[in-house]
C-alpha cells in the first residue's frame, strides 16, 4: 500500500473522521486513501485556514484536529496557523510532505521546494519530527499522537518525504494499534493528600475564589466548576482564553468583561484555586495590586503541565492532575469531611461582586440607546444574542471588533465562544467558524469580524459555499485599522485625540482602508449577502441570512469614530505593562 495509507490507517484507528487541507501530488498516497477509511477531507483555499479549521474542531469536540500541507510553499503557508493553534493550546496533528529523501535533511544544495520544515516548525509546536524511512512511519505517527495527548494540548508535526508518502510497501498490520495499546488513556488523578490539603485551606477561607483557565475547557469540566463553586460559595473568574468555560448566568460567575469586579474578586480573595491556567500577562501575572499579595493570599494551582505550576505566582498547594478529576475529588472531600463553615458571608461577598457586574452592564448598555446611522458597534453582538440560539457558536475576530463583540455578548452555553485570546490573530476567525460548523453541524455558527480581519481570508467564503457550511459572517466595516489607529492617534496628538475623539485623515499614518462591498463579494461566491447600517435593520438581516440556509455575509456599516473608542482600551493597554504593587 501507499506509505500515506499507513498514516490514514493510524488516523482511523485513532477515531479521526475529518482532515483539513489542500490536495497536492506530493501526498497523494495520503489523501487519496482517506475516504475508504471513513475520513472526510475538507479543502479550504489557503493552508493556514486548514490549521485554524483543525484547531476549532479540536477545541469544540475535545478530540484531535488533523491538517496537512504540501512541501515547500504549502508548509510555508500553514506556518501562521500552526503558530496560533499551538499558542492557543489546541490539539492538532499536522502532516506534511517534503521532497524525496536523499536530497533533503540536509539540502543537497538547490533542492526545489525545500526548506528545513522540521527545524522551522519545532519552535512553534509541541513536537516535530521527520520520518526517515517507510518502516518508521507508524512509529513516528504513534509517537506524535502520544505527545499530542500528553500535558497541555498543542500542535504536533510529522514530516514525510514525498517518495515515502507515495511509495508502495508491504504493510504490517501490527503497526496500526488501538489508542489504548499505545498510551495511557485515563486522565491523571490528584494525590489524595493534595486534595485534603486543598480542602483544609478552602474550608477555613473567608473569601475563596476559583480562577479558571483553558485547561477546564479541554477537560470538559464545566459542571465540575459549577459544583465546586456552589459547595464553596466561591466566586469564579476566568482567563481570557477560558471565558467559554462558564455559563455567565451562573450565580457565582464574575465574567471576564467586568474588569473592575474581576480585579476586586482576585484582590479580596484569601484562597485562590487556579484551575488549568498559566496566570499569564492578561491575568496581570497574578501580581498585586490586581491580586492579593502571596504573603497573605493562599494559592492552590492545578495543572497537567508541571512546568507552569508556581511559575508566575508562588503556590501553597501544587497539584499536577486533570482539573476535572481534581474538582470531583475536592467536592467529595468537602462534602464528606471538611465543609462546616457558614457559607452566608461568602455568598454575600459574591452577591456584591455580581451587583458590581450588573452596574457595569447597565453602563455598557447605555450605548444601545444610540440609534444613529451608521450604527454604534455595540448593537451587533447584542442583536446576535437576541436572534441566535443560546447554544450557537460565536467566533470573534479583529482588534476593536473583538472587544465590542466580547463586551456585548454573554456566554450562555459552555464552550460556545472561539477566538485567539493568546495571539490576537487577525483573520483566523474566518476558518475557525468553518471548523466549528464541521464540529457542530447541527448548531448555528456565526462570526463577528472586523473588515480588516476579514480581508486576510475572504476567499474562504467560497469554501463555505462549496462545502455547504452555512456560517454567517457579520463584518463590521469601518474602513480602517481601528485599534492601531486609536493607539497611533494618541501617540501623535494625544490632547486633540482626547478632546476631538478623532484626527483628520492626513494626520494619521496609513491607517485607513478602502471600501469593500462584503455583501456583494459574498454573492459573487454564491453566498447570501446583506448590507445594513441602521441598527433597526440588523435583526432582520440576521434572520434572513439564517432563513437562506446558505453561508451568508452581512456587511455592517459602523461609525468609525465610535468603533475606535471601544470599551476598556486603557485597561487592555495597562495589561501589557508590568503591574506595580
Amino acid at each position: 500500500m501507499f506509505g500515506g495509507e499507513i498514516v490514514t490507517k493510524l488516523l482511523a484507528a485513532e477515531g479521526v473522521g475529518h482532515v483539513f487541507g489542500i490536495i497536492d501530488g506530493t501526498y497523494f498516497g495520503l489523501y487519496s486513501t482517506l475516504k475508504a477509511h471513513g475520513i472526510r477531507l475538507w479543502t479550504p483555499r489557503h493552508e493556514t485556514s486548514a490549521a485554524h479549521m483543525a484547531g476549532a474542531y479540536a477545541r469544540l469536540t475535545g478530540g484531535l484536529g488533523v491538517c496537512m500541507a504540501s512541501n515547500g510553499p504549502g508548509v510555508a503557508n500553514i506556518l501562521p496557523g500552526v503558530a496560533v493553534e499551538n499558542a492557543e493550546g489546541n490539539r492538532v496533528l499536522l502532516v506534511t510532505s517534503s521532497r524525496r529523501d536523499g536530497i533533503i535533511y540536509p539540502d543537497r544544495g538547490g533542492s526545489y521546494q525545500y526548506f528545513p520544515q522540521v527545524e522551522v516548525t519545532r519552535p512553534i509546536t509541541k513536537w516535530s519530527c521527520a520520518v526517515p524511512s517507510a518502516d518508521r512511519i507508524a512509529e513516528v505517527v504513534r509517537r506524535a499522537l502520544r505527545v499530542s495527548w500528553e500535558g497541555r494540548p498543542g500542535v504536533v508535526h510529522v514530516d514525510i518525504p514525498e517518495n515515502i508518502m507515495n511509495g508502495r510497501y508491504d504493510f504490517d498490520p501490527s503497526s496500526v494499534r488501538a489508542p489504548e495499546r499505545t498510551r495511557a488513556l485515563e486522565p491523571i488523578p490528584p494525590h489524595p493528600a493534595q486534595v485534603r490539603a486543598a480542602a483544609r485551606l478552602l474550608a477555613e477561607a473567608k473569601r475563596p475564589l476559583l480562577h479558571v483557565g483553558s485547561g477546564v475547557v479541554h477537560a470538559r469540566a464545566f459542571e465540575e466548576v459549577r459544583a465546586l463553586s456552589e459547595v464553596l460559595g466561591a466566586a469564579v473568574t476566568t482567563s481570557w482564553a477560558a471565558r467559554a468555560a462558564l455559563d455567565e448566568r451562573m450565580p457565582n460567575a464574575v465574567p471576564m468583561i467586568f474588569i473592575e469586579a474581576v480585579n476586586r474578586a482576585r484582590r479580596e480573595a484569601d484562597v485562590v484555586v487556579v484551575l488549568g491556567s498559566r496566570v499569564g500577562e492578561t491575568d496581570w501575572w497574578g501580581k498585586p495590586p490586581y491580586w492579593g499579595s502571596p504573603d497573605v493570599q493562599k494559592t492552590i494551582q492545578v495543572d497537567l503541565d508541571a512546568q507552569i505550576i508556581g511559575c508566575n505566582r508562588p503556590v501553597d498547594v501544587a497539584v499536577q492532575a486533570d482539573v476535572r478529576l481534581f474538582m470531583r475529588a475536592l467536592v467529595e472531600e468537602l462534602r464528606t469531611t471538611q465543609m462546616s463553615v457558614d457559607l452566608e458571608p461568602r455568598r454575600e461577598h459574591v452577591t456584591s461582586l455580581r451587583a458590581a457586574c450588573r452596574d457595569r452592564r447597565e453602563e455598557l448598555d447605555q450605548k444601545l440607546s444610540d440609534r444613529a446611522v451608521p450604527m454604534n458597534p455595540a448593537h451587533v453582538a447584542s442583536a446576535c444574542q437576541e436572534v441566535f440560539a443560546n447554544d450557537a457558536v460565536i467566533v470573534v475576530d479583529g482588534g476593536n471588533t473583538a472587544v465590542w463583540a466580547n463586551f456585548f455578548h454573554q456566554v450562555r452555553t459552555p464552550n460556545s465562544l472561539l477566538g485567539t485570546a493568546k495571539m490576537g490573530m487577525l483573520g483566523a476567525g474566518v476558518a475557525q467558524a468553518l471548523g466549528a460548523k464541521v464540529a457542530r453541524p447541527g448548531k448555528q455558527v456565526y462570526c463577528v469580524i472586523g473588515d480588516g480581519a476579514m480581508g486576510f481570508h475572504p476567499q474562504e467564503i467560497e469554501t463555505a459555499v462549496r462545502n455547504q457550511l452555512p456560517v454567517i459572517y457579520l463584518v463590521l466595516a469601518d474602513r480602517q485599522w481601528g485599534m492601531v489607529k486609536m493607539n497611533q492617534s494618541f501617540a501623535l496628538k494625544p490632547l486633540k485625540t482626547l478632546v476631538m475623539k478623532s484626527l483628520e485623515p492626513e494626520e494619521n499614518i496609513n491607517s485607513d482602508l478602502g471600501e469593500i462591498e462584503w455583501d456583494a463579494l459574498a454573492r459573487a461566491m454564491g453566498a447570501h449577502g446583506e448590507r445594513v447600517a441602521d441598527p433597526a435593520g440588523l435583526k432582520g438581516a440576521i434572520e434572513r441570512s439564517l432563513a437562506s440556509g446558505k453561508p451568508a455575509v452581512i456587511h455592517v456599516d459602523v461609525d468609525p469614530v465610535k468603533h475606535r473608542w471601544a470599551p476598556e482600551l486603557k485597561t487592555f493597554k495597562d495589561m501589557h505593562q508590568e503591574p506595580q504593587g
